[in-house]
């Protein structure tokens, strides 16, 4: 028996795909079928818009063709493959013509045309191209603006700012920068903001009444009454209103959070994160302090995420103890939750400077993240018998800021919520900040 294998993404799966697969099921008796998994595609610099993995493994399993479906996970595993399942012929499309050639050495090598006029790249770009404006006064809006370059069907088409000093020059050179909302809000579908979550909810509102899709650095705003009433007018209009955590993306974070849901340490009896830095080197600011990014409004939601995520929002109390430099600017916080079976704590700095990890103890054993965790790509499983410690690596590009634009996309274009933070976690951590800017349970050191 002859065996053939192929690979491919298989993205919005068309007739070009499919006669790619029937020529690679007549060159042999057994077709197998490779289907790249998410984070493999996204380390070759391709980031698929509409279909998760699943939905893409199901489009190749719906025609009938394969004999044999497996995930592509890491590199060189084509090599592992073809000597794993004993192949024949490995086999691809033209465009990739040379690229595989080495494995010559192990199998017969066919290149096949593919079908002219039909791309999954070109009906993304055509069907759902997304244009998007920024708003800010960041220098992280240059990182932003780069890597929405790997995310297909989006497309950056200009720039509010204050403060163009913060922007590079190749950004600069690249898009429109204005100085006016308006100016940029007419040429947008969507508009992702980083302004200070104390000035942007007049910025917001406004663009979700003219029917723009919002993705917002979180907090979304710093009051609760005014985050229902911005997630009315989304809803009323159709439009998505999306919180941008970065952690909340990450592979690692994710996989973590299954592991600990699914009772490996135990039951959960605390979670303890900390964020800080000596200045916000990405978030310059605003000159009056009390109007800019504060410890807690900058690393607040991030830290806030595990918590929320592993014990819920129903807390029984807490206290929110702040090192104030002015009225509402805190160079350091500590915030600490009493659950009904669980504590928890974060600690958020932007002038103090302490180890920036993250343990979750459990009565099995605990779960270590090391500084940066919020850039999560690493964690460790820990227990009592340190011969049953496991460590995890998940390989995180672009700091999460790809994912979180693809299930933004994706969500714009469902017209639903995909996020990863859900509408309960982004309310409760609003009302994390409405208590601390309305001195609620808060103690001034």
């Amino acid at each position: 028996m002859k065996k053939v294998i192929t690979y491919g993404t298989y993205d919005m799966f068309h007739y070009g795909h499919r006669r790619l697969l029937e020529r690679a099921k007549a060159l042999g008796d057994y077709l197998i079928v490779g289907v790249t998994a998410d984070s493999f595609d996204l380390n070759r610099g391709k980031i698929n818009v509409q279909q998760s993995l699943m939905e893409r493994i199901e489009a190749v399993r719906a025609t009938g063709i394969a004999d044999e479906i497996i995930i592509e996970e890491y590199e060189g595993q084509k090599i592992d493959d073809i000597k794993r399942y004993g192949i024949d012929i490995f086999t691809v499309g033209s465009d990739w013509k040379g690229k595989f050639d080495y494995l010559n050495e192990f199998c017969k090598v066919v290149y096949l045309d593919r079908t002219e006029g039909v791309s999954s790249s070109e009906i993304r770009a055509e069907q759902h191209e997304l244009k998007m404006g920024l708003v800010g006064d960041a220098a992280f809006l240059n990182k932003f603006y780069r890597e929405s370059k790997y995310v297909n069907g989006l497309d950056v088409v200009g720039i509010c700012s204050q403060n163009n000093s913060l922007l590079s020059k190749d950004v600069i050179d690249a898009i429109p920068v204005v100085d006016k909302l308006d100016d940029l809000i007419a040429n947008c579908d969507a508009l992702y903001f980083i302004t200070s979550p104390v000035i942007r909810y007049e910025s917001v509102k406004k663009a979700l009444n003219l029917g723009k899709h919002v993705l917002c650095e979180s907090p979304i705003c710093v009051s609760v009454a005014e985050w229902k009433e911005l997630k009315t007018i989304a809803q009323k209009n159709n439009c998505v209103l999306m919180d941008a955590i970065r952690t909340a993306y990450s592979t690692a974070f994710s996989r973590l959070l299954v592991l600990v849901k699914s009772g490996r340490i135990g039951d959960v009896v605390s979670v303890d994160a900390t964020c800080t830095s000596l200045r916000n080197v990405e978030i310059e600011g605003n000159d009056d302090l009390d109007k800019g990014w504060n410890s807690l409004s900058t690393w607040g939601p991030a830290a806030l995420l595990p918590i929320f995520y592993l014990l819920g929002t129903t807390y029984c109390q807490k206290t929110i103890s702040s090192r104030m430099e002015s009225a509402h600017y805190d160079s350091f916080t500590k915030v600490a939750f009493t659950f009904p079976h669980a504590v928890a704590s974060i600690k958020v700095g932007q002038g103090v400077k302490s180890e920036g990890e993250l343990i979750i103890s459990g009565t099995k054993g605990y779960v270590y993240v090391p500084a940066p965790w919020w850039k999560t790509d690493y964690f460790e499983l820990r227990f009592e018998n340190s011969s049953d410690n496991k460590r995890y690596f998940y390989q995180l590009d672009g700091e999460g800021i790809r994912n979180e634009l693809v299930v933004f996309l994706k969500s714009v274009l469902l017209r639903r919520n995909t996020q990863c933070i859900d509408d309960e976690i982004s309310q409760a951590i609003v009302k994390v900040m409405d208590d601390f800017y309305n001195s609620k349970d808060l103690i001034r050191i």
